[in-house]
């Protein structure tokens, strides 16, 4: 099922199990998971995409180990709000998920997630080859960290 809004996500989840962050670029996919209490993302690790089949297959993988509860897809508008062929890509990908899974699924505007993550990781004085290798799941998880604030928010004003 595909939530069109955070209020709709939210009324589609138990209240409580992790949700994963994924972040979709063309070359990988970064994946990010909460924790049970939906609190705190954290980066969990970059699929090198090949095949929708085979990449769908890990994430159901990854979500049927972690017992994910719901998913969030960074949603990469163009800076002015509008949409893209990034964006289609984006709900084309999540429209195919959805036939092979029955996780609550939504979107996250990931504007500047990206270039949040890389600050972080210069912040950090991550290694050029080494932010090549984690940017992605750093990405997803500022996707999931901005909708487990919203979810928290949505809780103490239902």
């Amino acid at each position: 099922m595909i939530c069109d809004t955070p209020q709709d996500f939210a009324a589609a989840i138990p209240a409580h199990g992790a949700i994963a962050g994924l972040d979709l670029g063309t070359v990988t996919i970064g994946v990010a998971v909460s924790d049970g209490m939906r609190s705190v993302a954290t980066p969990l690790e970059t699929i090198r995409r090949r095949k929708f089949g085979l990449d769908a297959a890990r994430l159901l993988e990854i979500t049927d180990a972690r017992q994910i509860r719901g998913l969030v897809l960074g949603l990469p508008r163009n800076m002015d709000g509008s949409e893209g062929p990034r964006c289609q890509a984006t709900r084309a990908f999540a429209r195919n998920l959805e036939k092979l899974t029955d996780l609550p699924i939504t979107f996250w505007d990931e504007r500047l997630s990206t270039v949040a993550a890389e600050r972080a990781l210069l912040e950090a004085d991550t290694s050029r080859k080494r932010r090549a290798e984690v940017i992605d799941h750093v990405a997803a998880s500022y996707i999931l960290q901005g909708m487990l604030d919203r979810l928290r928010h949505l809780g103490n004003h239902a």
